[in-house]
């Protein structure tokens, strides 16, 4: 029996997907923007989403306080999400043996 897609998921899958629809619409561009563009607003929407309450006292918010706090759970989650990717190892990455 197959789960629904969480809200993660599904987010995810959809992001993707409209990075194939870019491209698709203009087989010209350049990959490499269409990716960078698309961190820079998920990056800009992360940040909106952790702004803390304002309550000093506030444990929900104690981890993302800070900028500098936000900053670094941020790139915490990212190295998560690049490393269980299925595209962080490459075949033709130079550290890779070959037999």
């Amino acid at each position: 029996m197959k789960e629904a897609p969480t809200l993660f998921d599904s987010a995810a899958s959809q992001t993707v997907e409209l990075a194939n629809t870019l491209t698709e619409k203009d087989p010209q561009a350049d990959l490499w923007e269409i990716a960078d563009g698309m961190l820079a607003g998920a990056v800009h929407y992360w940040l909106y989403t952790r702004q803390p309450c304002g309550d000093p006292l506030c444990e929900e918010c104690a981890a993302i306080s800070t900028a500098e706090e936000r900053l670094a759970q941020l790139l915490k989650d990212l190295e998560q999400y690049a490393r269980e990717s299925d595209y962080f190892h490459s075949p033709t990455d130079l550290n890779v043996g070959r037999a």
